[in-house]
C-alpha cells in the first residue's frame, strides 16, 4: 500500500464529507428560514461560548479570519436583530458584540440544524461504526486540534 496515495484518498474523502455537511446545513438553514448564512451561524455559535461579550478583534482571532470579515458578519446579524454592539463598561471606546434574544432563539434552531445534519450524515452507520468514528475523530481533534 502506497501511503501517500492512501493519505491523499483519505484527505479527499474528508474534504468531500465536509462539503456534504456544509451543503446539508445550508439547505436546512434555507428550509427553516433562519435568515443566516453558514458564516453567520458560525459567528453566532462562537459568540455563545463567551462569558462576557467579546470585542470584534476577539471574534476575528477565534474564528481565524480578518477583522473586516467579522465586521461584515456582525453588520448583517445586527441589521436582522440577532446581535447588537454594546459599549464596554470599563472603556466606552471599546465595542463588544452580544447576542440578542432573537439571536439566542436562532442559535437554538442552529443546534437543531446541526443535529439534523449529523443524523442525515450518520444514518447509514451502525451504533458500533458511530462509536468507532467518534473515537477516530476524537484522536484527530485531540492530536491536531
Amino acid at each position: 500500500m502506497n501511503m501517500p496515495d492512501s493519505d491523499s484518498l483519505l484527505a479527499e474523502q474528508l474534504l468531500r464529507l465536509t462539503r456534504r455537511v456544509h451543503r446539508i446545513q445550508k439547505r436546512q438553514l434555507h428550509e427553516r428560514g433562519l435568515g443566516v448564512t453558514p458564516a453567520q451561524s458560525r459567528l453566532l455559535r462562537t459568540l455563545a461560548h463567551w462569558e462576557t461579550p467579546p470585542r470584534m478583534a476577539d471574534l476575528a482571532e477565534r474564528l481565524e479570519v480578518v477583522p473586516r470579515a467579522v465586521t461584515t458578519l456582525v453588520d448583517g446579524l445586527e441589521a436582522s436583530g440577532k446581535v447588537r454592539r454594546v459599549p464596554d463598561p470599563a472603556n466606552r471606546r471599546v465595542i463588544r458584540i452580544e447576542l440578542t434574544d432573537d439571536g439566542v432563539k436562532v442559535l437554538q434552531e442552529l443546534h437543531a440544524v446541526r443535529r439534523a445534519a449529523a443524523e442525515e450524515i450518520l444514518a447509514p452507520l451502525t451504533d458500533e461504526q458511530r462509536r468507532a468514528l467518534g473515537e477516530l475523530l476524537d484522536t484527530l481533534v485531540d492530536t491536531h486540534g
